[in-house]
């Protein structure tokens, strides 16, 4: 059945980002319906971020564009443009290519949901408030000068 049952579907808040990144992300819960649904041209998330979560570091993509659509609740939109809140039913766009970093943060007191669709793991994507950086080529972090991420690293 093509309907989506929420209560169903396994959320989870892991990150691929290496810590002191990760931890900022710990109040946001991702469901990644492209991955259990078998989307292969684009991935799609349901998102839900606590008061006081952040959706991810602020970045920008190279080669992936992006759409998210607000459910419930509110959130802060944060870019290069400055600060707009978003409501349910508004979308924001993020055009592949385009450095605009971009990131959500829940600053109200009620959990906020959205769907978030994109490619996933799409080429390099660029962080640009803190030193990492996505290498699309081998699928991982590492800073902003090429150096991996080590457990010891910080």
């Amino acid at each position: 059945m093509p309907k989506v049952d929420f209560a169903a579907v396994p959320r989870s808040n892991r990150t691929g980002y290496p810590e002191p990144f990760a931890s900022d992300v710990a109040g946001r819960l991702v469901s990644r319906l492209g991955d259990i649904f078998g989307l292969q041209d684009f991935g799609a998330s349901h998102v839900i971020l606590e008061p006081g979560a952040m959706s991810s570091q602020r970045h920008w993509h190279e080669d992936e564009d992006e759409l998210v659509v607000m459910l419930s609740g509110e959130a802060v939109l944060i870019e290069d443009e400055g600060r707009s809140i978003l409501h349910p039913g508004d979308c924001a766009v993020f055009p592949k290519g385009v450095a605009n970093g971009h990131h959500l943060v829940n600053e109200s007191g009620e959990k906020c949901i959205f769907v978030a669709i994109g490619r996933t793991a799409a080429g390099p994507c660029h962080y640009p408030d803190v030193d990492l950086h996505y290498d699309g080529a081998s699928r991982t972090f590492v800073r902003k000068d090429g150096r991996p991420y080590s457990a010891a690293a910080s």
